[in-house]
Parts: C-alpha cells; sequence; structure tokens
C-alpha cells in the first residue's frame, strides 16, 4: 500500500530501542474509532483512515517480531517484514465480520515473518514442505519440553519423542537439529546501538510497560476460536460431539475403556470415532474461519 511512505521504519543504526520509543507514540485506537476508521478506508480508499489503523498496530507487529528472535537474522528486518504483514491486514480488513483489527492481523504478520524466514533461510530451501515447515518453527519448543535445549544431538528416546508429537519422521528431526545447530545467539549479543550503549538480546526478554494491543489481541483470539468451536460442534452427530467433548475437552479426559462400555463398542472403535470428529471438527472450524476472514495458517 503506497500510502505508508512516512511510517517508521527500524534500523541497525537507528537502534532498536528508539525505535520502540517512536512508535509508543501512536495511541492505541478504542473500537468504535477502529470501526469507523476501517469503513472510511473500505467505502473510500481513505489513505489517512488506514494509516492511522497501521500505526496505532506497529506495537502488535513488533512485538510478535521478538518471537522470533532465535532465527539469527536482523531484528530490524523481522520487524519491518511484521510491518508488511500488517499492512495486508490493514488492506484486507473487514470491519462488518465482528473481529478487532488486531485478532486479524496476527495472522498476517506471523504469515509475513515466517515466509520471510523461509527465505533467508537457506537449509529450508532444500525442502518446504509443509511437514517440514512445521518442524523448522518447533523443533526449539519441543526439545524444550523434552529438557534437550542445549544438546549437541539428540538421544534416540527424544528423537522418537518429538518425532511423534511434531508428526515426522525420526530422519527429519535428526537433520533438522544438526542443521539449526548452533543457530541461537547469546542472550548478551549486540543486537545495534541507540547512542546511549549497546542493546542486546535480554534487553528484549520482557516489557515493563503493558502492551494493550496484544493483550486485545489474545481476548479476541480466545473468544474468536470459542466461538468458532461453538459453531462447528454443529458438524457433529450427538455421537460424534459426545465423545470428543469428553475425550478433548473435558478437564479430566474419560478413558477408552469406559466410553466402550458406555456405548456398547470396542475401544478402538471410540478412538475411530474421536479422530474422524477431530477431523470433522478441524475442517468445519477452518471453513467458518474463512467465511469470517480469517487467516488460517498453513
Amino acid at each position: 500500500m503506497s500510502t505508508y511512505t512516512n511510517l517508521p521504519a527500524p534500523s541497525p543504526e537507528q537502534g532498536l530501542n528508539r525505535y520502540m520509543q517512536e512508535i509508543r507514540k501512536f495511541p492505541l485506537l478504542e473500537p468504535e474509532e477502529e470501526y469507523m476508521l476501517a469503513k472510511r478506508w473500505v467505502d473510500h480508499q481513505d489513505t489517512q483512515a488506514a494509516h492511522r489503523m497501521v500505526t496505532s498496530h506497529l506495537r502488535l507487529a513488533a512485538k510478535i517480531a521478538m518471537g522470533y528472535r532465535g532465527y539469527g537474522l536482523p531484528q530490524a528486518e523481522v520487524i519491518s517484514e511484521a510491518n508488511v504483514g500488517l499492512m495486508q491486514a490493514v488492506k484486507r480488513f473487514d470491519p462488518e465480520k465482528g473481529f478487532r483489527l488486531a485478532t486479524y492481523a496476527m495472522w498476517w504478520i506471523r504469515a509475513s515473518i515466517q515466509e520471510y524466514i523461509l527465505r533467508s533461510w537457506s537449509l529450508v530451501k532444500l525442502g518446504t514442505t509443509s511437514a517440514q515447515k512445521k518442524l523448522f518453527f518447533n523443533l526449539r519448543k519441543a526439545k524444550a519440553k523434552v529438557g534437550a535445549l542445549e544438546e549437541g544431538d539428540l538421544r534416540p528416546e527424544n528423537v522418537a519423542r518429538i518425532a511423534t508429537d511434531l508428526n515426522v519422521t525420526e530422519a527429519d528431526v535428526i537433520d533438522m537439529n544438526r542443521r539449526l545447530s548452533g543457530g541461537d545467539a547469546s542472550l548478551n549479543a549486540q543486537i545495534g546501538s541507540d547512542g546511549d550503549g549497546s542493546t542486546q538480546w535480554q534487553d528484549w526478554l520482557e516489557d515493563e510497560d503493558s502492551d494493550q494491543a496484544a493483550d486485545y489481541a489474545e481476548k479476541d483470539e480466545m473468544d474468536a476460536r470459542r466461538e468458532l468451536l461453538m459453531q462447528a460442534m454443529g458438524a457433529l452427530n450427538d455421537r460424534e460431539k459426545d465423545i470428543l467433548v469428553q475425550r478433548r475437552l473435558a478437564d479430566t479426559p474419560v478413558t477408552l475403556e469406559d466410553l466402550s462400555e458406555s456405548y456398547g463398542v470396542s475401544r478402538e472403535r471410540i478412538r475411530q470415532i474421536e479422530v474422524r470428529a477431530f477431523e470433522k471438527l478441524q475442517t468445519r472450524m477452518r471453513e467458518l474461519a474463512r467465511g469470517k476472514g480469517m487467516v488460517i495458517p498453513a
């Protein structure tokens, strides 16, 4: 969108601290104000309205970008890509769908960042299937879950568990872990200078100021998912709904044994119904999400 020529832009020379201070000057929007600005953009292509929507969410884009620190890429460029995703979200945002811009923009911001990372890492150009992308973006979290974040080669039992959790082959886990080794930066690594001293990774681990945009986004996202879930449950018959609720949505899941006795069928049959119901629920949620203008990540 050509109207964003005067947006603040992060750069190593400027320093990220100064950039963060600059974007905090833009006020957040109340729901009614955001709706009116969005209508002005949709109905009249009002570039000033679009500009205000973008600037009011720059903090959200920066916060999401900070979650992708571990890939060895310049943070200023990651934030710039996040801003590109934000601009795309504003361009396509429909206020009549009933969601806040922050909820809608989160998907576009993350997608833009991930595409940038995939373009920048030569290792993923060897293979960019859906499973490999999932492994690339989730391996660190999976290693932390099994307590193997600082290891070199993974132990066989950890490889097996990660492969199962992420639904990939053990060979893929081993290969990706080796190619990603050494990619994490020190917490004390410098990421720029703002004139008052060097900025380090650890300076970005926690923001003492409350990020209202992120809070709004998280709340809206949870509300949106809850609403989609309730609507999508209508695609299930009574038995599928009951089994899925008791197996996956209850605080204490009911065992296959108990449900097989309740329904007078085998445990394997209960498991098959559960899997089928879950797949139907996911498919219906994606359909409903697309109808509401939400972007579904791959």
